[in-house]
C-alpha cells in the first residue's frame, strides 16, 4: 500500500513593525491551529529594547485557549541570518512593516499583507483594548482558517503567492 507522501510544514513569518500584537496573535494562532501542515513565526521590523508580547495579547489568546508559551518579540533580522529557518510565506499584518524595505528572504518565499489595526493604539480603557485585542484575535483567526483549510496544491510554491494575497477578509 502507497502511503502519500507528507510534505514538510509550510514556515510561515508573520511581520508588524514592534512584533508586540498583531503578529504575536497570528504566529500563536496559526501554530495552535495548523495541525502540523503550518509552523509560524513572528517578528518585527523594530522591535523596541526589552520589546515583549502585549499582555493584553496574551490575556486574549489565553482566554481563546491558545497556548503563549515560547512567545517573545523579535527582530526579523533573526530569520535573515544564516541558519534561519527557512520561510515559505511571509506575511505583513500591519500597514507600516508592509511599506517598509525587507531584508533580503533565502528562497523567495511568497508575501501577502493582511492589514489589520493596531489593538494597542489609542487612549481607550482597559476594557476597550482588551475588546480591540479579542476583535484583532478573531479577525485573523478566521482568516487563517481559510488558510489551514486550503488544499495542498494551493499551497505549493507555485500557488502560495496568489492564494494568500486573495483570501478575504471576513
Amino acid at each position: 500500500m502507497n502511503a502519500t507522501p507528507q510534505r514538510p510544514p509550510l514556515n510561515v513569518l508573520f511581520l508588524c513593525t514592534h512584533n508586540s500584537a498583531r503578529s504575536i496573535l497570528a504566529e500563536a494562532l496559526l501554530n495552535a491551529m495548523g495541525q502540523g501542515r503550518f509552523k509560524a513565526y513572528s517578528a518585527g521590523s523594530s522591535p523596541r529594547d526589552n520589546q515583549q508580547p502585549h499582555p493584553l495579547g496574551l490575556q486574549a489568546l489565553a482566554h481563546a485557549g491558545i497556548p503563549t508559551e515560547g512567545l517573545r518579540s523579535k527582530s526579523w533580522d533573526e530569520f535573515a541570518a544564516p541558519g534561519a529557518p527557512h520561510m515559505d510565506l511571509i506575511i505583513t499584518v500591519c500597514d507600516n512593516a508592509a511599506g517598509e524595505v525587507c531584508p533580503f528572504w533565502p528562497g523567495h518565499p511568497a508575501t501577502a499583507h493582511w492589514g489589520y489595526a493596531d489593538p494597542s493604539a489609542g487612549d481607550g480603557s482597559d476594557a476597550d483594548k482588551a475588546e480591540a485585542f479579542r476583535k484583532t484575535l478573531h479577525a485573523i483567526k478566521q482568516r487563517l482558517e481559510l488558510l489551514v483549510n486550503l488544499p495542498d496544491d494551493k499551497l505549493a510554491a507555485t500557488a502560495l503567492q496568489a492564494t494568500a494575497r486573495n483570501l478575504p477578509e471576513q
